[in-house]
């Protein structure tokens, strides 16, 4: 696999605190799955849950070179979480059309915590030509 491009989020979380206080539910489903909702709301850290997921979204978006500019959507993004724990991406929509005009074939993403900040790390790869 090549590595295409990376992109990379740091996130307050207590900022993400202050747009759920704000703006509430429309917020939350506006920026994320019902998906990514029931992750965050299954535990301890919520606002790190969702903070990092949020981080994860601008990483993606960054690693694709478009911004929010092209008629994406937040909810296109959505991070998940295998039976281990790692977090995966699924795309959607136009961001998955973005992706693959750009030779896009897989994104992987690492999530981390600390002291109210959520950083998450994408990076976009693609099989290398001649490989199998």
């Amino acid at each position: 696999m090549l590595v295409l491009n990376h992109g990379i989020d740091l996130v307050d979380c207590n900022r993400i605190g202050r747009l759920v206080a704000r703006h509430g539910q429309r917020f939350l489903e506006r920026v994320f799955t019902k998906t990514e909702l029931e992750y965050a709301n299954s535990g301890r850290n919520r606002l790190e849950r969702l903070a990092g997921r949020f981080a994860a979204k601008e990483a993606v978006l960054k690693l694709i070179g478009t911004g929010w500019s092209t008629g994406t959507c937040w909810t296109e993004i959505e991070v998940v979480n295998d039976p281990m724990g790692r977090p995966l991406v699924r795309l959607a929509g136009r961001v998955q059309q973005i992706a693959l005009q750009k030779g896009i074939q897989q994104v992987q993403i690492s999530i981390t915590h600390a002291a109210n900040l959520a950083i998450a790390s994408a990076v976009a790869l693609a099989e290398a030509h001649g490989q199998q």
